[in-house]
């Protein structure tokens, strides 16, 4: 029997390949998520360069919201829409992992989608 980190990195690798289809050129937002925060970071696969990221350990986040909860995805998701505008980047590939959208995940997908990335 599988455990359940083994089940959860073969959906992310499953939703991975998927992307990876109709992707195109477009970098990829990349979201995790722990018990007690959660990070987003636009990749660059061909290249396998990082070229934007945001999490709640930023020190621009940390006084606005706590690490776990929808607000702080918010927030997250904003930070790093802003980031990506600042360097060029409009489109791009939303990669939810493993994790179902729903929650924090939706709630960071959103805020980015109102910080003016589209996906």
């Amino acid at each position: 029997m599988k455990s359940s980190r083994e089940k959860m990195q073969r959906r992310a690798q499953r939703t991975r390949s998927r992307l990876a289809r109709f992707s195109g050129d477009r970098p990829r937002l990349s979201v995790f998520r722990s018990s007690k925060h959660i990070y987003a970071q636009i990749i660059d696969d061909s290249n396998g360069v990082t070229l934007a990221s945001a999490s709640t350990l930023d020190a621009d986040v940390r006084g606005k919201a706590s690490g776990a909860n929808i607000k702080a995805a918010e927030v997250v998701g904003k930070l790093v829409a802003e980031r990506a505008k600042a360097k060029g980047l409009t489109d791009v590939v939303f990669d939810r992992g493993g994790y179902i959208y729903h929650g924090r995940v939706k709630a960071l997908a959103d805020a980015a989608r109102e910080g003016g990335l589209n996906f």
